[in-house]
């Protein structure tokens, strides 16, 4: 669910609940300085958040969704982030380049929410793509519900599973250990799994 406001602005309700607990985890991974690339952005509350609780870094959105990019742009606006971040990208994760040539080289990527709502090639290129862009030693970061060992690790999560096949066969909530694995192909290296409240997870994985 979604509600807007007259200003483009978008607002997603989980956001709310999960941008502490995700700083947190960000708080205690962050490089010092550097830019974060936050993929399929959706509104921008993430976005404008992190930025300002952690000032020493740049994060820059990124969505393929018009409506998202004209939200994630007044969200920057209406939080006075003008002057130290930037637009929002135009950027589809399945796309090769995500960055123009000569841009500066991410030292984090970020992707909440994503994988569960996009077919698998989309976690392949996650993948394949956060290999070719980030800095040697950076991170992807990724936060979402998980199964694992083949298991649904709640029953609101089985429901929730049920809900996005039904709406697009190729969604779903994806397993923990494929996901990794795909990781592990592409030359990332598992750095830690942290359990999230509301039956989430953050896998961190490094290049």
């Amino acid at each position: 669910m979604d509600l807007s406001s007259p200003d483009a602005r978008l607002f997603f309700p989980a956001t709310q609940r999960n941008r502490r607990p995700i700083g947190d985890v960000l708080a205690e991974t962050l490089p010092p300085k550097g830019l974060i690339l936050e993929l399929a952005s959706g509104s921008g509350e993430h976005g404008v958040a992190f930025q300002k609780r952690f000032p020493q870094i740049t994060w820059q959105c990124s969505d393929p969704d018009r409506n998202h990019c004209r939200s994630i742009s007044a969200w920057i606006s209406k939080e006075g982030l003008t002057t130290v971040m930037p637009q929002p990208l135009s950027l589809d994760v399945c796309s090769h380049d995500w960055l123009t040539h000569g841009s500066e080289a991410p030292v984090m990527v970020v992707a909440v929410n994503l994988l569960h709502i996009s077919p698998w090639e989309c976690t392949r290129s996650l993948m394949q793509g956060s290999v070719r862009h980030l800095k040697p030693g950076g991170k992807l970061l990724i936060y979402g519900p998980f199964r694992v060992s083949g298991k649904h690790v709640s029953e609101s999560n089985q429901r929730f599973d049920d809900a996005l096949q039904e709406r697009d066969p190729s969604w779903g909530v994806r397993e923990q250990e494929a996901v990794v694995e795909e990781a592990r192909k592409a030359g990332l290296a598992l750095q830690d799994i942290r359990l999230m409240p509301s039956n989430n997870r953050i896998i961190l994985l490094e290049r």
